[in-house]
């Protein structure tokens, strides 16, 4: 390491990578050896015009069309003269590992080899082919399931029936795997097929059987099979043979064609301080693209993480690491994950991620892999643009974050119930902040999406100065105390604002939560401390009982009320306010909202969204949102990234 051969000078040290690609087939690894100091900083830096790429991949070239008459029965008439094959073996290739069972909840260690071209992933053969899905037709007689709501239960564990007789034209089904949100809109899992009957049209999955059981009509689709490359961009690798077939977008020669390998991070600093690394491209791994573990202010900087298996980068303790001006495209898992700070004594980890392109994230997990996951004290994120996500753009848990100037758009693709901005279930995350962001144009399926999603209770975040255009639940409390929602600007929102009191709710399920799920955060991190520091707190000692008194348990227990909400000095173009489950208007601190439930041609407008001066609703202490410094920043560092891509 730099540190122990003394070779650190004054001011610090710059090492430069030339221009070209680093392939790699194990971890780049820095350790504590190899920081250097607050006053002489560590840099690795791709030459200035020249694209410096870690590749944990390989670019391949070779590929012949297909004249194996038995491969091209089995493909539709129209795939036999457009795919392509590739002998892999003969290449040297043979550790592609394997597809396991991924998505909510399920492992996300890396797993099998994915193909790209021309920069963007391809997809895995499929049926039906991308952005459509069967749905799950019944369950077998006896089975014990029914048509509403099949568990796991009966006599075939992990079974459900299919429509149609598709499946009969597939020879080989050793390698099938399903995709689905089994029960829920918001819980997805990749399941291997142990038992295909195709007379009876059912599907057996290997333990551990989908999420929360399968439900009759829930959307499904097969993957991973060679007579459903049927279409460009659908690949099939066949790991017997090693036979890579590839139906490619355009003609095989024009684009890099890259087939991910390395299973490991490519670049991990494990007690690292005081080093940045700059203007580089880190591309295909089945891992993930950077993981820091400890140490003191190291940063990623202008460079473009794409093509990844796992998460762009982990950020797991430590103090002040930042990632700042990166791209982040097209990852199977989330785009930054920061994990630091100490909740119980409120220390500020100082993490950051500012600046950041995010787009495409969840290729594979989909569900709760954001863009930016968050956990912990302290920490920011600012002036990023997030879009193009089947799940949730920013998820924290934690306090005292600050989340500001960021623009999303076109989240929830694949999924409902899902919030943009999404943090829940403890009323001990206090401190948090969400001001001056854009969100517009939402997704969602189902019940939809909501713009802001304080779930479960949560309670006590500041939403100030935030613009939501064309969002489904724009800020939704759900069940919640002392939320602030001040001078936010909505336009054409269904509604602006709702609000729940679940926490009242008396069934099993929602008492449960409350009065011991609940209880139990609470009593994990230090009372003193958080109610100095968090004053509200104090006020649910009339629900629960003070500290060191006597619970209240039992029938005594009424629950915990939606109160201390304030809703003030906001601006509405559309639908305004709505309550519901157990809440009423009552419940909240309505102050000062300028509302036009009907709006015509007054509604402020994209891009700007600008109020004229004389708007009543500057009357009613509503202020100026600077909306022209929300999202992206011009400097030096995305300026080199627009030239090398």
């Amino acid at each position: 390491g730099m540190k122990t051969r003394g070779s650190v000078p004054r001011g610090g040290r710059t090492i430069w990578l030339q221009g070209g690609d680093y392939q790699r087939t194990q971890t780049f690894q820095l350790s504590a050896d190899d920081s250097g100091t607050i006053t002489s900083p560590i840099v690795w830096r791709g030459v200035e015009d020249q694209r410096v790429r870690l590749l944990g991949g390989r670019s391949l070239t070779g590929f012949s069309p297909v004249t194996n008459s038995t491969i091209l029965a089995r493909l539709e008439e129209p795939a036999r003269s457009q795919v392509q094959q590739l002998d892999l073996y003969t290449l040297g290739l043979t550790n592609f590992g394997e597809l396991r069972s991924r998505g909510f909840g399920r492992a996300t260690t890396p797993a099998h080899s994915e193909l790209f071209f021309g920069g963007r992933p391809m997809t895995l053969a499929r049926w039906p082919n991308e952005g459509s899905f069967e749905k799950i037709a019944g369950f077998p007689a006896g089975s014990g399931k029914d048509d509403d709501h099949g568990g796991n239960v009966g006599d075939l564990p992990g079974g459900f029936l299919y429509a149609g007789d598709r499946p009969r034209r597939w020879q080989d089904v050793s390698s099938l795997w399903v995709h689905g949100y089994w029960a829920w809109d918001w819980a997805n899992s990749y399941e291997r097929v142990v038992e295909l009957d195709r007379d009876r049209r059912f599907i057996r999955t290997a333990p551990p059987h989908g999420l929360y059981g399968f439900r009759a009509g829930q959307r499904f689709y097969f993957l991973n099979v060679l007579e459903e490359l049927d279409q460009p961009g659908e690949w099939y690798l066949e790991t017997a043979s090693g036979v890579l077939y590839f139906w490619p977008p355009k003609p095989i020669g024009t684009a890099e064609v890259v087939l991910s390998l390395l299973d490991q991070p490519l670049l991990r600093l494990t007690d690292v301080s005081f080093v940045t690394f700059r203007g580089l491209q880190l591309e295909a791994s089945r891992g993930a693209g950077v993981e820091i573990r400890g140490g003191t202010s190291n940063l990623i900087a202008g460079c473009a993480l794409r093509n990844l298996g796992n998460t762009g980068v982990t950020i797991e303790g430590g103090r002040g690491h930042g990632v700042r001006s990166c791209d982040v495209f097209d990852t199977g898992d989330g785009g930054v994950s920061l994990a630091g700070g100490n909740r119980q004594t409120l220390e500020p980890s100082g993490h950051f991620v500012e600046n950041c392109h995010f787009q495409r994230q969840g290729r594979w997990s989909k569900c709760y892999v954001p863009a930016v996951l968050l956990s912990g004290v302290g920490q920011r994120v600012a002036h990023n643009l997030i879009h193009d996500h089947p799940h949730s753009a920013i998820l924290f848990t934690g306090n005292e974050h600050l989340i500001e100037f960021n623009e999303i758009h076109h989240i929830a693709l694949e999924t409902g119930d899902v919030g943009a901005i999404y943090t829940g279930r403890d009323y001990s995350f206090r401190g948090n902040r969400i001001r001056y962001n854009y969100l517009h144009e939402t997704g969602g399926v189902g019940m939809g999406s909501m713009g802001v999603y304080l779930d479960d209770c949560v309670s006590g975040v500041e939403v100030y100065g935030n613009v939501f255009y064309q969002v489904h639940w724009a800020v939704f409390i759900g069940g919640g105390r002392d939320h602030r929602v001040e001078k936010n600007l909505f336009v054409d929102c269904d509604p602006a604002v709702r609000v729940d009191g679940r926490g009242l709710d008396p069934s099993p399920v929602w008492r449960n939560m409350v009065a011991d799920y609940m209880r139990g955060q609470l009593a994990a991190v230090p009372a003193a401390l958080y109610r100095q520091r968090y004053p509200a707190l104090k006020s649910l000692d009339s629900w629960y009982g003070a500290p060191g008194a006597t619970p209240i348990t039992g029938d005594a227990f009424k629950g915990v009320p939606p109160e201390g909400n304030l809703i003030a000095r906001n601006v509405s173009y559309g639908p305004w306010l709505e309550t519901a489950w157990k809440a009423n208007p009552g419940d909240l601190q309505l102050r000062d909202n300028f509302v036009v439930e009907k709006p015509g041609d007054e509604r402020p407008r994209p891009p700007l969204f600008r109020l004229q001066p004389d708007d009543p609703a500057f009357k009613l202490g509503f202020e100026a949102i600077p909306f022209d410094q929300i999202g992206l920043r011009p400097d030096a560092d995305r300026l080199r990234l627009s030239q090398i891509r």
